[in-house]
């Protein structure tokens, strides 16, 4: 009688089996009925309370360890043992309900695992920043995107903390405070200082959650898109207004040539600008279409094995008639022993004849620019893996913070005197682009009233 359930069944049956003992017991006081037949009773009714009641508790038993299996299931989102094989009584009915009721919270707990597991991936590769928040602005979530952007510790926990923590810009704050308050989603864009200054598109959206969340805010950072949307409006302004000047000329001659010019001279001195301005005009756009094409990928490298000094004895050759006009001397050197360039004959002719064009008209008379080549390293390897291709001249220099911007397109130092000398301003954005192609190194170094030395470093061709 150790098992409790068994004690409390056997008293319940000797409390139902009283009544009878007590009754028998007068009967027999009275002599209605032997005592050794209330004796034999007793006995029996003991007996038949002991084995019921050890039957009973069994049962009890067996339903308690099947109940107990099944919360331990729950508790360990595990199936439960399906042991009720015959069972059809209340109990076995009960308990088949129960584990299909298991099973089923089982599966959607699974299936609930899944989707966070789903979710916090997505959250982590977007490239978006996602914060959510409660209706207090107090953070429920925020992914790694947000983290990077609000510089924010990659493991630090954030929940509960209030959303102006992340960052305190003022126009940030500002629109977070006009979200929560909001019953409707809140689309903005402004521009924040703190940690670093960004555009950012923002956007909030209501949530419910049983996690408290209230609103949702993704952060897209368009600084990149408005830094492209600045280069493509000062793009189309500044080919605008070198369009602008030619077209301006070319009318305007033909207008008075049109109206009738007596003096031939006049009338030649009047053709001669128009031919300019026309040739002016054919150089830009010719330049726009290799520009369009080098950013476009729509002029490959046909790279072949080229001696640096045919290249640059090449170059010299057609720029030398440009230099004798401008009485500035051209030289090259190049040491014999050179190995070869791998690299496009035509681009990096058109690479050399742009740098020797630039110094040329921009060094004074008496001047000297000069074209030569020497080992160089790329990788930075003892053993030389590339050739630079030199041209510097003496000429008035450039000022050092020009020198960053050389290579954008239409970017001049002295717009009057480049439009004076006939530059389409694209010429060193061409060299830029065709350098890259052909992975190599574009240096420009300067010192006003010293010079300035444009070198080309591109590798060696194998074998």
């Amino acid at each position: 009688m150790a098992n409790p359930a068994k004690l409390k069944t056997f008293l319940a049956v000797i409390a139902g089996l009283l009544p009878a003992i007590v009754l028998l017991a007068i009967l027999s006081a009275y002599g209605a009925v032997q005592g050794w037949l209330v004796a034999l009773v007793v006995v029996i009714g003991l007996g038949a309370g002991l084995g019921l009641s050890f039957v009973a508790a069994a049962i009890f038993d067996d339903h308690a360890e099947r109940l107990d299996a099944i919360a331990s299931s729950l508790a360990e989102h595990t199936a439960p043992p399906h042991l009720l094989a015959g069972a059809d009584d209340a109990m076995g009915r009960a308990e088949r309900r129960l584990l299909d009721a298991t099973d089923a919270a089982l599966d959607e707990i699974d299936s609930l695992a899944e989707q966070r597991d789903e979710f916090a991936a997505i959250l982590r590769s977007m490239t978006e920043a996602v914060v959510v928040a409660g209706s207090r602005g107090e953070v429920v979530v925020v992914n790694g995107a947000a983290r990077r952007l609000f510089a924010l510790e990659p493991e630090g926990e954030y929940r509960g903390r209030d959303f102006v923590e992340l960052c305190r810009d003022p126009r940030l704050q500002q629109f977070l405070t006009s979200a929560i308050r909001s019953e409707h989603a809140e689309v903005a864009e402004f521009q924040i200082q703190n940690p670093a200054p960004r555009h950012l598109s923002a956007s909030a959206a209501p949530v419910s959650s049983s996690l408290g969340a209230s609103r949702v805010f993704v952060f897209h950072d368009i600084t990149q898109l408005k830094a492209y949307e600045t280069v493509r409006q000062d793009f189309i302004a500044n080919l605008t207004h070198e369009l602008r000047t030619p077209l301006t000329a070319l009318h305007g001659y033909a207008e008075t040539l049109m109206a009738g010019v007596d003096d031939k001279q006049t009338q030649n001195r009047f053709l001669g600008i128009i031919d300019r301005q026309a040739r002016r005009l054919a150089r830009l756009l010719d330049d726009l279409i290799s520009l369009s094409d080098l950013e476009r990928g729509n002029a490959p490298a046909h790279v072949e094995s080229l001696d640096p000094r045919s290249v640059l004895a090449e170059a010299a050759d057609l720029m030398s008639e440009s230099a004798r006009r401008e009485g500035v001397r051209l030289e090259v050197r190049c040491p014999s022993d050179l190995p070869h360039i791998a690299a496009d004959r035509d681009q990096l002719h058109q690479v050399m004849v742009n740098l020797l064009d630039n110094a040329i008209k921009y060094t004074p008379r008496d001047g000297q620019v000069t074209a030569s080549a020497a080992p160089a390293n790329l990788n930075g390897s003892e053993r030389p893996r590339a050739i630079a291709l030199i041209v510097a001249d003496t000429g008035e220099g450039i000022p050092e913070r020009d020198i960053p911007r050389l290579t954008e397109r239409f970017y001049r130092v002295d717009r009057a005197r480049s439009r004076e000398l006939g530059g389409t301003g694209l010429g060193l954005a061409i060299v830029k682009h065709i350098v890259q192609l052909h992975r190599g190194v574009l240096k420009i170094d300067s010192k006003l009233g010293v010079g300035t030395t444009v070198s080309v470093t591109l590798p060696v061709a194998e074998g």
